[in-house]
């Protein structure tokens, strides 16, 4: 007689970029594993491989390479604080004393911090405007891959953002109808004002972030800043 398989309880969230609700379960030893041997590579592509295989194992009907990375960032903070325990404790070295600093955060306080004002849109001129779009995990793996020192490594975010371009008339082109030598073609006649604007979109993208303040060895109040999905499971 084969044991019987446990049912998990089944559990709903917003998605942060939509406000779509999507279904998940809290990950089980299986998952638990699966963290552990990236933690031990210490390989950030890895460990945001692992982070996927995680959510994607625990939602339900759900395909997750759509989703922004502060999407998965979220929900993988969540699924922690359901599955294992809110409070995450850990150690930073203070950069000024060299002491090693106990920290304990609990995940129920921790927010996606947006920037008033962020927008998806990128005016070009009164006809026409860029839409874009926030990378997905995939594309963010394939980013740490990529030599940081390269010059190139900007313009391949920026590129893999561009959704679509719209005219004013109802025109629509999307990019991903687009061969890259028509899109670099296109980019290479942006304003710098154009450039500035998807920049902007970077810079104040939605991200998962939390500040933690502790007095150090001689009394004095510090902070340690939490950001990203790797800061939040290290």
């Amino acid at each position: 007689m084969s044991l019987p398989k446990i049912d998990l309880p089944i559990q709903e969230i917003k998605l942060p970029s939509t406000g779509k609700k999507i279904k998940f379960r809290p990950f089980t030893v299986k998952e638990e594993k699966i963290l552990l041997v990236a933690q031990e590579i210490e390989e950030p592509d890895a460990e945001l491989m692992a982070a996927r295989q995680v959510i994607n194992n625990c939602l339900i009907n759900m395909d997750i390479s759509k989703l922004a990375v502060f999407d998965l960032e979220y929900l993988l903070l969540i699924l922690r604080a359901k599955s294992v325990d809110n409070l995450m404790k850990f150690a930073i070295t203070d950069p000024d004393t060299g002491e090693a600093v106990n920290l304990e955060v609990d995940i129920d306080t921790v927010e996606l911090m947006r920037t008033k004002g962020h927008s998806r849109r990128v005016k070009i001129n009164e006809e026409w405007t860029l839409f874009l779009k926030y990378p997905t995990i995939d594309e963010f793996i394939e980013i740490t891959k990529m030599d940081s020192n390269d010059p190139l490594v900007n313009y391949f975010i920026m590129v893999s953002c561009l959704e679509s371009l719209n005219s004013e008339s109802g025109e629509v082109h999307k990019f991903k109808d687009y061969k890259r030598e028509e899109i670099d073609k296109f980019m290479d006649d942006m304003t710098g004002d154009v450039l500035k604007g998807v920049q902007n979109f970077f810079d104040t993208m939605p991200k998962l972030r939390h500040v933690l303040k502790y007095d150090d060895k001689e009394g004095k109040e510090k902070t340690f800043v939490l950001e990203g999905m790797r800061s939040f499971f290290e």
